[in-house]
């Protein structure tokens, strides 16, 4: 028996995966009965984000964040206790 299975998405959304399960030789159902069943059994989801491009702003933030790690500079010490962390926090 088959259970119908109603979910809210954008139409572009729906276009791609539709082209994405005809490319693979299967009905939109399908591949996301297959996904659903693969989620399932391995109790996990793989999501993937597109390429990440940092803005100049962030290009800028992150150089500069590289030259004070390789000067030694503006980094906290390893703390092991919440002892370390307050005498830490006391001294800034």
């Amino acid at each position: 028996m088959k259970t119908l299975l109603s979910i809210k998405t954008d139409p572009r959304v729906k276009e791609q995966a539709k082209e994405l399960a005809h490319e693979l030789g299967l009905s939109l159902s399908a591949l996301i009965t297959a996904q659903l069943k693969q989620a399932i059994r391995t109790k996990s989801i793989t999501l993937s984000t597109p390429d990440f491009t940092p803005t100049p702003y962030l290009e800028n933030i992150l150089r500069k964040a590289d030259k004070d790690i390789k000067a030694g500079k503006n980094l906290s010490p390893v703390i092991s206790n919440a002892k370390e962390l307050d005498d830490y926090f006391n001294s800034l």
